[in-house]
């Protein structure tokens, strides 16, 4: 405790103050015989000897006095120096290494250990007491003075009142055992005159200073004075304190430490594992390499020989057939020679054989049939290319649970559904490369639902694109995993809906006092509305505030009698100007531009036309209601064919009503009587029949749906909207691409939906009910 104090207190203290203490013996001292072994903890790691003049620095390190000495002057500066253990900087005090505070405490076991060490050597032991050691060799050690001692010193310390009561122990083995127990440090004594002997028991706050008790009273009057063992106690509950939080400290940077042992063996085995990783596959890809080096190879070899062995066969032939030749032409120049006329007659057949090797030769090829050429392609450029950016090392690898996914919240039955993953690394960070194992799957919570397995198509850049259809509707689950385990916020509830599944409130009424009865939209979002009450079009804006009308009642140009079907085409109006028996032509502001058609059944004449379209083809569509057929005509009016309805069979219609035209062109047609939506090439012919004897239940009631005088839409996915009537109100019948009804939705008590428009612009559905003159608004 002592010891504590001391290091903080004023360099005097424990420079001068001490008097006959420590300090002033182990300066001494000479050094301790270096054959002993001495305990490392005593030992200066400087010098590798006992502590001599031992100092301890701010940072708790232990020096000799003389090590630091050296220490400060090869830094070359008195104000600083590194502690040659942890290299902290220490600034010196002004007095030096002396201001510098002792161990005491330390310096006491030094003590005890080199008397052990010089006690416990063989031989006689002089006397530290004796001025010449005449007396006699030491006999007993004193734990008091801490001095070898003669039989007659010993036996004037036990004559002595002051002396002897002080600790004696003999020099056999078995006392020597005894001596760190009971030998005490020197008391620290006041080293002021008068009063060396008093113990410094008190501290002055204000000098910062151990005094003793005579001290207090005349050198420090009026100071603040304290008990020692008090400040002492105070000293050590801080230092207990900072003890704790040191043990705690170790505690954590022991976990740390260990923690980062074990990253050091993950970071082993994960650096060996990709070595043998990349080893194995430029293993596999040399060996890959070397394998189809030897296929090309063989490949030239079986080329060569082929040509090697059909030239062969070439030159043998024609050797053989230039041996037989060279033969019969040898022959007959001698016989042309020597030979009379007779002889030439006689051997007329060998002028037949050497005109029959000749025509043989003539059927031989004499050209070079093989090439000398052998092509090789290997596209080495773009090989190596792709094989010095194959392969990426990064210092993270790719997280799972930090890796994300974005898509439509809601996805629609039968509709490919997308979901785009994006890889992240576990440091947050993009993970830039494919080939990681993703996989999807779409699970209905009800039971006895089909699992939709994902199509996955990896970018090559850490983005891979999951496409999914889901069969039905309801309450689904989605899983997206990476490497087995899930990404961010997978699994997922996922709702899938039928298309049109749900209308919400009306967004907007629309007030037509005038019999509302065809609607469309222009590219600007103005709606234009056919009016049978007025025979006007009224034009309205997006906030349902009326800007104008167009037409009036008539049969001149721009008046119209009942008109009906409307369509735009870019700033083209048609309308059906049904009680006229013609189609006109206006532009978006009401000017006239053209109009066709009179009362009769033949062509280029109409009967009651209800409904107008124009096809990608510019075409006009004409359901030409009382005629019981489509017409469809040019853009000036020229007949170009009919579609009739009367005709016997599955595909026959009864005063067409609708018209819409699907993605792929096709005609579909809605009729007034035979229930159903016929559909039709844009060449007339009949393709197929859909919406026949609908019907659906609402408790144990079936309702049938009567599609007389429907209105149908048809938008860009080939989903088809038909109004039809129950006696339970109004609905909104959807078919799906192949004619199947998906969905049925009553929007309203309608008393009579005449017509309907999409607007696919801003995913409005509009409905007329032109008994109430309204015109309502759905998002869909």
């Amino acid at each position: 405790m002592a010891s504590t104090l001391d290091r903080n207190a004023d360099p005097y203290l424990v420079g001068r103050q001490l008097g006959p203490s420590l300090a002033g013996r182990s300066e001494k001292r000479e050094d301790s015989d270096s054959s002993v072994q001495l305990p490392s903890h005593i030992t200066c790691q400087l010098c590798s000897k006992p502590y001599k003049e031992l100092r301890t620095l701010p940072c708790l390190h232990i020096f000799c006095g003389q090590c630091l000495h050296k220490e400060i002057e090869r830094s070359g500066t008195k104000q600083n120096m590194e502690c040659p253990t942890c290299q902290r900087s220490i600034t010196i005090p002004e007095g030096g290494v002396n201001a510098i505070p002792q161990n005491l405490h330390l310096g006491f076991e030094v003590e005890v250990a080199e008397y052990m060490s010089k006690i416990g050597n063989d031989g006689e032991k002089s006397c530290d007491a004796c001025i010449d050691g005449s007396t006699g060799p030491a006999v007993v050690f004193c734990c008091t003075c801490h001095h070898l001692l003669c039989k007659p010193c010993h036996d004037n310390h036990k004559r002595n009142k002051i002396l002897q009561h002080h600790q004696i122990v003999g020099l056999d083995k078995e006392s020597l055992k005894l001596l760190p127990s009971i030998t005490k440090p020197t008391e620290h004594l006041c080293s002021q005159p008068l009063h060396e002997k008093e113990e410094l028991k008190f501290c002055c706050k204000t000098c910062q200073l151990l005094t003793c008790r005579d001290c207090t009273l005349v050198l420090h009057k009026d100071h603040k004075i304290a008990m020692m063992c008090n400040i002492a106690k105070v000293h050590k509950d801080a230092m207990l304190e900072a003890l704790v939080c040191a043990q705690e400290v170790t505690s954590k940077l022991t976990r740390v430490n260990d923690a980062n042992d074990k990253m050091a063996e993950q970071f082993e085995t994960s650096r060996a594992n990709a070595t043998l990783l990349i080893t194995q596959a430029f293993e596999q890809l040399h060996q890959t390499i070397e394998e189809r080096k030897k296929t090309l190879l063989s490949e030239i070899e079986a080329i060569s020989l082929s040509k090697t062995t059909a030239l062969t066969l070439q030159k043998e032939q024609l050797m053989k057939m230039q041996d037989e030749i060279g033969h019969y032409t040898e022959m007959t120049s001698h016989i042309l020679q020597t030979h009379t006329d007779h002889e030439m007659v006689a051997l007329r057949d060998l002028l037949t054989e050497l005109k029959a090797i000749l025509k043989k030769v003539e059927n031989v090829s004499l050209t070079q049939n093989q090439s000398s050429d052998i092509h090789v392609s290997l596209h080495t450029d773009s090989l190596i290319k792709e094989l010095s950016i194959f392969g990426h090392v990064m210092d993270s690898s790719p997280s799972p649970s930090q890796s994300t996914w974005s898509s439509e919240s809601v996805a629609k039955v039968k509709e490919v559904y997308c979901v785009k993953v994006e890889t992240m690394t576990s440091k947050g960070e993009r993970y830039l490369y494919g080939g990681l194992q993703v996989k999807a799957e779409l699970l209905p919570k009800s039971h006895g639902g089909t699992v939709v397995p994902g199509e996955v198509e990896d970018h090559g850049d850490g983005t891979y694109t999951i496409t999914l259809t889901a069969p039905t509707a309801g309450p689904h689950q989605l899983l997206i995993k990476m490497d087995g385990q899930h990404v961010q916020k997978s699994p997922c509830d996922l709702d899938v809906r039928m298309k049109y599944s749900t209308l919400c409130k009306p967004e907007q009424l629309i007030y037509c006092s005038d019999r509302p009865s065809s609607i469309a939209i222009h590219d600007s979002g103005d709606i234009y509305v056919t009016c049978q009450r007025d025979h006007r079009i009224h034009v309205f804006d997006q906030a349902g505030q009326q800007k104008r009308t167009i037409g009036g009642y008539g049969s001149g140009d721009d008046q119209f009698n009942n008109p009906d079907g409307l369509f735009i085409k870019g700033d083209v109006i048609y309308i059906a100007d049904r009680g006229n028996h013609r189609i006109q032509k206006l532009t978006t502001g009401g000017q006239f531009l053209q109009m066709f058609g009179q009362h009769g059944s033949g062509q280029g004449q109409f009967n009651n036309p209800i409904s107008v379209i124009v096809d990608p083809r510019d075409r006009l569509i004409v359901a030409d209601n009382l005629n019981n057929r489509i017409v469809i005509l040019n853009q000036v009016g020229t007949w170009l064919l009919n579609i009739n309805g009367n005709v016997p069979g599955s595909h026959c219609f009864h005063n067409p009503h609708g018209l819409a035209l699907d993605p792929q062109g096709y005609i579909h047609v809605t009729s007034s009587k035979n229930n159903t939506i016929s559909v039709f090439t844009p060449e007339g012919t009949y393709f197929r029949s859909y919406g026949s004897d609908v019907q659906s239940s609402i408790g144990r009631d079936v309702m049938r749906y009567s599609l007389s005088a429907p209105q149908i839409v048809v938008d860009e996915e080939g989903y088809s909207i038909v109004n039809g009537r129950t006696r339970y109100g109004h609905f909104l019948l959807t078919f799906n691409p192949r004619g199947f009804m998906v969905n049925q939705i009553q929007v309203a008590k309608f008393n009579y939906s005449q017509c309907l428009t999409l607007d696919l612009k801003s995913s409005s559905l509009y409905v007329a009910d032109h008994k109430t003159d309204t015109i309502f608004k759905y998002s869909v």
